[in-house]
């Protein structure tokens, strides 16, 4: 984990209302898919506002033996390269089979033109390469966990 993930972390919990609210609550650092391209333009889209929500295979999970995301986790994202873009917490979870996802979440996850369908398409190439990672296939009646978070805090360049 890059040193100024933690700075950032200190600095946030620095201030008394932050303090108060989040001190001894654990965090994970982050950053968006598997590509430069779209980790550092997804992170801007949470810092811009506009994606307020994200989507992983439940099965992925599995395979890692990692804990499913829970509401109240709290993350940083990062770009890229570990620099931290902002503070998150998760406010809602919903699980659907991946050709279950409504229209509204794809409105909610901000990406492209914020059609289901766009959504699909970029989700159906990025769980398929995600899949063969971990050794199955990519189907439509995989499990999708859809996380709403909000941003509790935007990273200042220095």
């Amino acid at each position: 984990m890059q040193e100024s993930v933690k700075d950032y972390w200190n600095h946030f919990i620095a201030d008394e209302e932050n303090r108060k609210r989040y001190a001894g609550r654990s965090w994970t650092a982050w950053h968006f898919c598997d590509n430069q391209q779209d980790a550092d333009a997804l992170a801007k889209l949470v810092t811009q506002g506009i994606k307020r929500g994200t989507a992983s295979l439940v099965r992925s999970y599995e395979a890692e033996d990692e804990p499913l995301p829970q509401v109240g986790d709290i993350s940083i994202i990062t770009n890229w390269d570990g620099q931290p873009q902002c503070i998150i917490e998760t406010v809602r979870l919903d699980r659907y089979r991946f050709k279950k996802v409504p229209a509204s979440f794809a409105v909610m996850e901000g990406e492209g033109d914020k059609t289901l369908e766009y959504w699909k398409r970029a989700h159906r190439e990025a769980f398929t390469r995600e899949a063969e990672e971990f050794g199955f296939d990519f189907h439509e009646d995989l499990d999708v966990l859809c996380e709403e978070f909000t941003v509790i805090d935007i990273c200042s360049p220095s």
